[in-house]
């Protein structure tokens, strides 16, 4: 078991509140959030915020503990919503703007929803599916809201009848007087739901103290680079998902970030314009965004000179794709590990260890632990499950207590599900989740090797491999792969420069070339999907 001997003084009494109250008096005049040419500060934030919770409070009889979903893509009422909900003593159920009705059904109902947050644009979706849930409050939020008027407004869907609009319930609840409620450590912050990839999604329990513990820790661990009051952040990545939601919002507000929030990440021109004003010191992405934008070619334009923290999570930051940002930014990208359920970082590569390979060192305060099928250590050099146990870590999912029987050791550590390995520096590498991992002839294959090896090849934009049934071996290596813009590789090329690198087991036997690879909205490649194609 790897057990972090840095230790950290953490009031797990206390709730998120007061650093969020605590920045919005020390950062007062600073800009905190800037979208669509437009800022807010940390003194309008601070304004608002309140008047969106009085609002909750006095007209909408919101009392604590009443869970309110929020579903809009990185605009700024997202945090002006986040903070007034908080100070309503509520809990964000966070949902992603491009889910289906049933998706968008499922989540309402299992979280017990009245009152939704929801970015005019997915109406429709609510629409469909409102009268088979509980919610009867419909605030509805216009791209503007928060910082003026003046932008396009989606239309509402006429289906859902009386809805509020955000910026009337700020109005209104300005008029109003906020009730102070006591939040202490053990009050539930977010509902934070799985991606639902065995089944329903289901929402991680997260409470205060998880999130406290959590910005604490990673402000701890990358302390020797912050600049409390000079950090720029460009957020990307979306708020509704817990990596941006922990470290680009409530980590960088802590510490008077100016955030600039990119609305539609797929708008690679916008994206790109939004990084050359902004000319950030910390930046946060998925391999796939990294390397969107490395493919883009008037990346260079980005001025770079001030980045100093790049940080990949989610899923496996490539070497190619950490040797490439390199070249053009001279940092590395620091791979980080970490789950919804854990609120969510675990572990982090140190700032100046370089890239690794790994996903670094556990965070001051976590334990890990390796286990195999029969719940003992493995030992020092094999893989095992990765188990945690940390103030990060969440108690348990909401109100499903089967399903947290057995997502916990009778020890506490939490079963992550992922196969990891410890070098010799105590640094954690993730080898697989357990249930992609392919059997071939007995032999364990670990898809993040072979795509690893695949995308180092040149003319490979991005893969991604699964097992297929095989008669001979049991499972055989299928490799999809999306090729470079000159489209002059073949299959056999691809195969021989498998061939040099990996054992012969290794190898895909199947190479399928694709125009894009299905992924999630944060950007993680879903092997699933390509488990399903033909």
């Amino acid at each position: 078991m790897f057990d972090s001997s840095r230790t950290l003084e953490l009031d797990l009494q206390a709730s998120i509140l007061p650093i969020l109250e605590d920045a919005m008096q020390r950062y007062a005049d600073r800009p905190a959030f800037r979208c669509f040419g437009r800022t807010l500060t940390f003194t309008d934030t601070d304004r608002l915020s309140q008047a969106f919770a009085a609002f909750l409070q006095r007209r909408l009889g919101v009392s604590k503990g009443q869970r309110i979903a929020v579903m809009m893509p990185n605009i700024p009422a997202f945090p002006v919503a986040l903070f007034g909900i908080v100070r309503a003593g509520a809990v964000q159920v966070n949902v992603n703007p491009l889910y289906t009705p049933r998706e968008l059904e499922h989540q309402l109902n299992d979280a017990g929803v009245e009152t939704i947050v929801i970015f005019a644009g997915a109406t429709a979706t609510l629409a469909e599916i409102v009268g088979h849930t509980r919610v009867k409050n419909v605030i509805t939020v216009a791209p503007g809201d928060a910082i003026g008027g003046g932008l396009p407004i989606p239309a509402i869907d006429p289906r859902l009848g009386s809805t509020i609009g955000f910026a009337d319930a700020l109005a209104a609840g300005a008029t109003l007087e906020l009730t102070p409620l006591h939040l202490g450590g053990d009050d539930v912050l977010f509902l934070q739901y799985t991606g639902g990839t065995t089944g329903l999604s289901k929402g991680a329990t997260l409470l205060h103290r998880n999130l406290t513990a959590n910005t604490a820790q990673f402000r701890a661990f990358v302390a020797a680079e912050l600049r409390p009051g000079e950090e720029v952040v460009v957020t990307a990545l979306p708020l509704y998902h817990i990596f941006a939601l922990m470290v680009n919002l409530l980590s960088c507000f802590a510490v008077g970030a100016e955030n600039w929030l990119v609305p539609n990440s797929r708008d690679m021109a916008g994206f790109i314009d939004i990084l050359k004003q902004a000319r950030p010191t910390l930046f946060t992405g998925v391999n796939t965004l990294f390397a969107g934008l490395l493919a883009q070619p008037n990346i260079a334009e980005v001025d770079f000179s001030r980045l100093r923290l790049a940080i990949g999570g989610g899923a496996a930051v490539l070497p190619i794709t950490s040797r490439r940002w390199k070249a053009l930014t001279g940092r590395d990208i620091l791979e980080g590990y970490g789950l919804s359920e854990t609120s969510p970082v675990l572990s982090l590569n140190p700032p100046g260890a370089g890239f690794s390979g790994t996903v670094g060192l556990p965070f001051p305060g976590t334990e890990i632990k390796l286990l195999d099928e029969q719940d003992q250590e493995v030992a020092p050099g094999e893989a095992g499950e990765i188990c945690a146990r940390g103030p990060q870590v969440m108690p348990g999912y909401w109100q499903k207590p089967k399903a947290n029987a057995a997502a916990f050791t009778s020890d506490g550590f939490f079963r992550t599900g992922d196969v990891g390995v410890f070098d010799e520096r105590g640094f954690l590498k993730i080898v697989d989740r357990k249930k992609d991992m392919i059997i071939v002839s007995g032999f364990n294959v670990f898809p993040n090797e072979v795509e690893a090896v695949a995308a180092a090849c040149t003319g490979i934009a991005e893969c991604a491999c699964v097992g297929r049934p095989d008669e001979k071996t049991g499972e055989a290596v299928r490799l999809f792969a999306v090729k470079t813009p000159d489209g002059a590789l073949d299959e056999a090329t691809l195969l021989a420069h498998c061939r040099q690198l990996l054992t012969a087991y290794k190898v895909p036997r199947q190479v399928r070339f694709v125009e894009t690879l299905p992924k999630s909205n944060v950007g993680k490649i879903l092997r699933k999907d390509l488990r399903t194609i033909a």
